[in-house]
């Protein structure tokens, strides 16, 4: 057993992602063409946004973000982002090269996500925004967290890489109940490991800012708008014509792959009987999409080899908190409680829409002797 076998999740789509690569590579068309339109659009219908930019990855499209707030003049350099401490490195790596500075705060037990009571407490008058992280599949919002932004005057950017297709329990700041479209602004990424993935990499911003998604736009070409001429220091960061096309045809399926991670929660959440493992919330339905299925336990390394003996992989996402890396020393010092103890507990056991029931059933079955 792999803990995740990309070929065989693409496998069932196989003739209509090789069909879509022959129809970009007949039409000439490999960078910002007609495939990169229909997908921005697509995405945009899917969330309920008006403006989707594709980007190079994930990481790029959540500093375009911030780039593009410089520009605008909402943000100004040293200005700082608020963003919780159990995430991928890459959360904190895009506030830091936008030349903001992170501020770093602990997470929720229950959620694994931000907590949003101890937000309001880190904000100061350079604080200029707030990134909460959908990690795992699990939407991250809240009528509070909208109310703190609104009192301060905060963007809410979110971090939208692993939650394509989770839905918040009530509206975000406009009408969409659609992570990817609850805030300001956001950002995803179609990595492959990624509910929605590609057969490479790639990424994108979305947003009902018109101004913000021409910024992001130019930006992401360099910094033009028309040839030759820059108007922003830009960088190069542009979803390509074959990555946009293999996520043209995965689209289709996503709420039905979603639906499957869906079933396999459930699936555990009913047979993993071990009083010691701390299952995750199943929510409301459509609440997460499962990107990861993350249980705790106090003796997780011990788990992690007994099951590994069985033959059944698992892994740790995150074994270090944001500011316990050796790269943020300045950062080293700060004790965020809660993301430290449930970093020593975190094991993430399969899942993906390709597993079988009686596969799920087995891992289950073997957590919970």
């Amino acid at each position: 057993m792999e803990f995740l076998n990309l070929k065989e999740i693409s496998e069932k789509y196989r003739s209509e992602l090789k069909e879509a690569a022959v129809q970009v590579i007949d039409s000439g068309y490999y960078i910002r063409g007609p495939k990169t339109e229909e997908f921005e659009s697509n995405l945009c219908g899917y969330l309920g946004c008006n403006y989707t930019v594709g980007t190079g990855n994930g990481l790029d499209a959540l500093k375009l973000i911030f780039r593009a707030y410089i520009e605008l003049g909402s943000m100004g350099i040293g200005d700082e982002v608020i963003l919780p401490a159990n995430t991928f490195v890459a959360s904190m790596i895009s506030v830091i090269e936008s030349g903001l500075k992170p501020i770093i705060a602990d997470i929720d037990e229950r959620t694994l996500n931000i907590d949003f009571t101890g937000i309001e407490k880190l904000i100061t008058p350079r604080t200029k925004a707030i990134m909460p992280v959908h990690l795992y599949g699990r939407c991250c919002w809240s009528k509070e967290l909208m109310d703190i932004a609104e009192k301060y005057n905060l963007k809410i950017v979110e971090d939208n890489a692993q939650s394509m297709g989770a839905r918040s329990s009530f509206k975000g700041l406009e009408d969409s109940y659609m992570c990817g479209a609850l805030g300001n602004a956001a950002a995803t990424s179609f990595y492959p490991v990624k509910n929605l993935g590609a057969l490479g990499d790639g990424g994108a911003v979305t947003t009902n800012d018109d101004k913000l998604a021409e910024v992001v736009r130019a930006l992401g070409n360099y910094g033009s708008q028309e040839k030759y001429v820059h108007r922003y220091a830009g960088v190069n960061s542009r979803l390509d014509e074959i990555q946009a096309a293999m996520l043209n045809v995965k689209l289709k399926y996503l709420d039905i792959e979603n639906r499957r991670r869906i079933e396999i929660a459930e699936i555990y959440d009913k047979n993993i009987t071990n009083k010691n493992i701390i299952k995750p919330l199943l929510g409301n339905y459509g609440e997460c999409v499962w990107h990861q299925y993350v249980i705790r336990a106090k003796n997780r390394n011990d788990l992690m080899h007994r099951l590994e003996e069985q033959g059944i992989p698992t892994m740790i996402h995150y074994p270090t908190p944001l500011h316990k890396h050796e790269a943020y020393k300045e950062y080293n010092t700060l004790q965020l409680p809660i993301a430290e103890k449930c970093a020593t507990e975190i094991l993430s056991l399969p899942i993906n829409p390709a597993m079988s029931d009686s596969e799920v059933m087995m891992i289950a079955e073997a957590v919970s002797c």
